[in-house]
């Protein structure tokens, strides 16, 4: 590399050390923020920390906003889990502040079950059964994300980015909860085509504070068997806040330029959690889940990908452990200013659905107006 690397190493020891401090937190909230957003980067198997560089780095990594320059960068993307059970959605638009050389974004995202059949009241007092009684309600996240990104103390060969997100959950007139956090990123490229970046996720403990609605509640508590023998069915619940521990991914990749029209870049990152997981890299609190991805590409419009991760030992029923892996695959297509990307992610027998098929519609206006 033709850059020297003091600072990178300097940056990566600070976001190690802002996921260490905060190793106390036990509980979990906002795993639907775990999910991951944009059909390329899931085709490349999440390892895009370090070559990000449009309006979907407000997700992987917001240092990638510096590469949003000439314009205006829009994404969108539509996805469904369970047969269509749940749906997830995304949109986040990048805004160029090229006077400052920054980049501002917003994105918003909600994952959702609708239709949910409420029946607390089907059956009243008297064990009569009544089917217009019964509602629906639905359950769903929210995460509303600021994102601001520059240059480190005006040097431009380094670019950090942050994120403050606000949380909203509600699961029908039930519970609600609300929450806050913050991300740091970091990304470093040089003039051969290496890439190296970091994301820190909920450097502050991204936490829920909860507010249940006990007048809805209680028709589903049963506060008492009435025979002895009988089991107590459901305890109410208690108000309290959910605290999510800090998460470190950090990436090192290369692009290759073959000729005028052909490319690859490929990339290797880590995973990184502050507490002890199925990863097949775990041990006492801190695991590790390694990730690789790689992109060809022809003429800069035509594109495939393919990508591993989710390395994990899963329990048999009789006590053994299994390594898996999720493979996963996708193509692209880019033209003036359009990209359309699809990914066939966890597919096989590596996860809970046997297929999830991925698009997503990314438009780069700066491109677009040329």
């Amino acid at each position: 590399m033709k850059r020297p690397l003091k600072k990178i190493v300097f940056l990566l020891s600070v976001f190690t050390s802002l996921g260490i401090q905060a190793q106390t937190a036990r509980k979990y909230s906002n795993e639907f923020l775990n999910i991951g957003v944009d059909a390329r980067s899931f085709a490349m198997g999440n390892a895009v920390v370090a070559n990000i560089g449009n309006a979907n780095a407000s997700y992987w990594n917001p240092a990638g906003l510096t590469e949003v320059y000439w314009g205006v960068d829009a994404t969108a993307m539509h996805a469904e889990y369970f047969q269509s059970i749940a749906k997830f959605d995304y949109a986040a638009v990048a805004i160029p502040l090229r006077e400052s050389n920054s980049t501002v974004a917003f994105s918003l995202m909600r994952f959702g079950v609708d239709d949910i059949l409420n029946t607390t009241e089907l059956i009243d007092n008297q064990g009569n059964i009544n089917y217009d009684k019964i509602t629906k309600f639905s359950t769903a996240d929210y995460a509303l994300t600021m994102s601001y990104a520059g240059y480190f103390l005006g040097n431009k060969d380094i670019q950090v980015g942050a994120n403050a997100k606000v949380v909203y959950r509600h699961i029908g007139k039930f519970a609600k909860g609300i929450g806050f956090g913050l991300d740091l990123g970091m990304q470093y490229r040089t003039d051969d085509g290496w890439y190296l970046g970091a994301m820190a996720r909920d450097i502050t403990t991204t936490f829920n504070a909860w507010k249940i609605n006990y007048d809805e509640v209680k028709p589903i508590v049963v506060d008492g068997p009435a025979d002895p023998n009988e089991t107590i069915l459901n305890d109410l619940p208690a108000e309290g806040t959910e605290l999510t521990l800090p998460k470190l991914q950090v990436g090192i990749g290369k692009k290759f330029q073959f000729d005028d029209r052909w490319s690859l870049l490929g990339e290797v990152d880590l995973g990184m959690e502050f507490q002890e997981t199925n990863a097949a890299l775990s041990m006492g609190n801190f695991s590790i889940n390694p990730m690789v991805g790689f992109e060809l590409g022809y003429d800069d419009m035509v594109f495939v990908r393919g990508g591993l991760n989710n390395l994990q030992q899963i329990e048999q029923f009789n006590g053994d452990k299994k390594t898996s892996i999720q493979p996963n695959v996708g193509v692209g297509f880019k033209y003036g200013g359009i990209s359309i990307d699809y990914a066939l992610t966890n597919f096989g027998d590596q996860g809970l659905g046997l297929y999830s098929n991925i698009f997503s519609l990314r438009l780069d206006f700066g491109h677009l107006n040329k």
